[in-house]
């Protein structure tokens, strides 16, 4: 009945904003300690239908204190562009050649009806034309691995702990590469953050400041000596992590406010950028300049970028719906524009992730996307050249919020393959990819804002999520290890 107590945690977190509206310190104390109280309490046996009670009763005590509260009370979001025109245009599903000066590429639309009707209705026969079915040594690997279920892997125990030292809105959160202790944040408030989070208690380990707007994205070097930021005060900043300092300042060249960006992963001194005037640039991290030939324009502000795992494709997500890939020369950065999909006209583009395996048994080069449609989109990499074709859609509430996904980073032995995402009804998504329905396997509550970002620390013990009134909980995956 632990799911009982979780649910009562959120309805507490949903109200929280109505608590002390004087004095956010209490409300985040308030919410630790219901926390505590609630896990302690989930130990103890107790009637089932008691629990149930209290959840009900509690909800309408609350419901009579403060009334229904509304989304917007609860937090609105501060996109990066901090504005979104409500698009009611939608585009029927069509191909037809792009030409970029040298060759045609295939450009696809696809309406909001269109992606609906791919989730809810035969998607198998139209976009399954390789399934991701694990392979007959899966039933062994499984038993291997202990032969818990996929929605038994990722189940949670509670709240490790909340940060709350940013201000605004928190953008982004994620855990250094192969570390399991450090995550940074990075804010509205024009301020990063880096905290320790094992051994207990967790703290703040330093504030990074700098910028003077706020900080749209950043990225943790390979070995995790330097983050990379960037921010709409259209600058890019690297930090040397160990002294909590600004290392150089590298101001965008076209004067555009800086969205995202990247290192490229295997070669730390080169660096990705997109930005506000639709510009995706490869910059050399020692002299702080472009490469030669590494710009290239695309119809939108760049809001999401993504490598594979080689550094040789690169996918640009703008806020026009489209995704872009490119081929990037690692010796000169040079960028080469291959092809175009637009997901949805007008509804932008807010998280790209890459995978070349989808799990240990099924092998399915993947890219994860979400785009302010209510959906995330699955798509498989049809060719070495950046190629898509979608293949599913999973539902969460995405309307305006710039919400991120990852796939989770390890690939497991059990059947099924996972991947999270965050979502504007505050909740934290699990999905498993390879199931054509019934794909949710857990939905963690406890936010009182849109779930902007979500990101595993490197053994999956512990799930860091941000929101949109800038607290982070981290959240602590029942058992001490990893997955296998």
């Amino acid at each position: 009945m632990a799911a009982v107590w979780q649910q009562v945690l959120a309805i507490d977190a949903k109200f929280n904003a109505y608590r002390a509206p004087n004095c956010p310190q209490f409300r985040t104390l308030y919410i630790r300690r219901r926390s505590q109280l609630l896990r302690e309490n989930a130990k103890n046996e107790r009637d089932s239908l008691a629990r149930k009670d209290y959840l009900r009763i509690r909800a309408q005590l609350l419901n009579a204190r403060y009334g229904s509260p509304s989304f917007s009370d609860a937090g609105s979001v501060k996109s990066r562009s901090f504005s979104l025109r409500s698009i009611s245009r939608n585009t029927a599903e069509s191909f037809e050649p792009v030409s970029d000066g040298r060759k045609y590429h295939h450009r696809r639309h696809m309406s909001s009806s269109s992606l609906k009707h791919l989730y809810e209705g035969p998607m198998k026969h139209v976009y399954d034309s390789i399934e991701l079915v694990p392979t007959s040594a899966a039933e062994a690997s499984k038993a291997m691995a202990g032969g818990k279920s996929l929605s038994e892997n990722y189940a949670f125990s509670g709240m490790h702990h909340i940060f709350d030292q940013h201000s605004a809105t928190v953008t982004t959160v994620k855990f250094a590469n192969d570390d399991k202790s450090r995550v940074a944040c990075a804010s509205v408030d024009s301020t990063l953050s880096i905290c320790q989070v094992i051994p207990p208690p967790a703290t703040v380990i330093c504030m990074l400041r700098g910028h003077e707007a706020a900080v749209c994205d950043f990225v943790w070097s390979l070995s995790n000596d330097v983050i990379l930021s960037v921010s709409l005060d259209c600058t890019a900043r690297l930090w040397d992590v160990a002294a909590g300092t600004c290392m150089r300042v590298i101001r965008d060249g076209s004067e555009g406010q800086l969205l995202t960006c990247l290192f490229q992963p295997l070669n730390n001194n080169m660096f990705v950028t997109g930005n506000s005037k639709c510009q995706v640039q490869v910059m050399n991290m020692s002299t702080g300049k472009g490469y030669k030939g590494g710009s290239s324009k695309v119809t939108g502000k760049v809001h999401a970028m993504a490598f594979d795992p080689s550094g040789r494709i690169l996918w640009a997500g703008d806020e026009h719906g489209s995704i872009f890939s490119f081929t990037l020369d690692m010796a000169t950065g040079k960028l080469t524009k291959t092809h175009r999909i637009t997901v949805s006209e007008g509804r932008p583009i807010t998280s790209i992730s890459a995978r070349a395996w989808v799990s240990r048994e099924a092998r399915d080069p993947s890219l994860l996307v979400n785009c302010c449609l209510n959906s995330l989109c699955l798509f498989r990499i049809m060719s070495d050249d950046g190629a898509l074709q979608l293949k599913r859609v999973f539902p969460i509430k995405q309307k305006t919020a710039y919400i991120k996904s990852s796939f989770c980073p390890l690939m497991s032995f059990r059947q099924g393959a996972c991947v999270i995402s965050g979502s504007e009804d505050m909740c934290v998504y699990f999905f498993d990819v390879t199931k054509e329905s019934k794909s949710c396997v857990n939905k963690l509550l406890g936010h009182s804002a849109p779930v902007l970002d979500v990101c595993f620390n490197c053994d999956e013990s512990l799930l860091a999520s941000c929101d949109a009134q800038g607290m982070v909980i981290i959240w602590k995956r029942e058992g001490k290890q990893g997955i296998l």
